[in-house]
């Protein structure tokens, strides 16, 4: 499968699970949304339960996000989180935001997002109150996500990321240093 199969088929996956319970998305559905057949869903990521682990996989972000020393933590993160959404149309993030509700799967999605996510930022931090910088480091890359998911041609949607980086990273910069 090519990487634009793949990726229309996870996008049109997360859209999917995020307006929908678990047990009404069907393959064949996110197969229509993502213009390719069920058979090749399946042929390539198995049962629905397998794809849902894709969606709810948010090792890769970290690691994309994380791929910096200390130093440059808060600047790399922003640069990354905007070139991510400027290359592939969509956030390393943000699907998060549709886990709130009370089903198992949206909890999972919620416990793999602290568990990979923000774990990984916490880990890399030292002195006080490591977990609250933490997720504040996360709410703030949420925060831009959003941002750039609402308005996608306003002045952070169009600027340079450098610029952006250079105006919020410092924020970040401060709860990691």
């Amino acid at each position: 499968m090519t990487d634009v199969g793949r990726t229309a088929i996870l996008r049109a996956a997360r859209r999917a699970f995020a307006r929908q319970p678990y047990a009404a998305v069907t393959l064949r559905g996110i197969a229509k949304d993502a213009n390719v057949s069920a058979s090749l869903i399946v042929k390539h990521f198995g049962g629905k339960e397998s794809l849902f682990d894709q969606v709810a996989d948010f090792s890769d972000a970290a690691e994309l996000l994380l791929a910096a020393p200390d130093a440059e933590l808060g600047r790399h993160a922003v640069v990354t989180l905007i070139q991510w959404r400027r290359d592939n149309g969509s956030d390393l993030l943000l699907r998060v935001v549709f886990a709130i509700g009370i089903s198992d799967e949206r909890k999972l999605l919620r416990e793999r997002f602290h568990d990979q996510v923000v774990q990984a930022f916490a880990d890399r931090l030292s002195g006080d109150d490591i977990k609250l910088r933490a997720d504040l480091i996360v709410a703030h890359l949420l925060g831009l996500g959003a941002a750039l998911a609402v308005d996608k041609t306003g002045p952070t949607a169009s600027a340079d990321p450098a610029q952006v980086a250079d105006l919020y990273a410092p924020a970040l910069q401060s709860l990691i240093s």
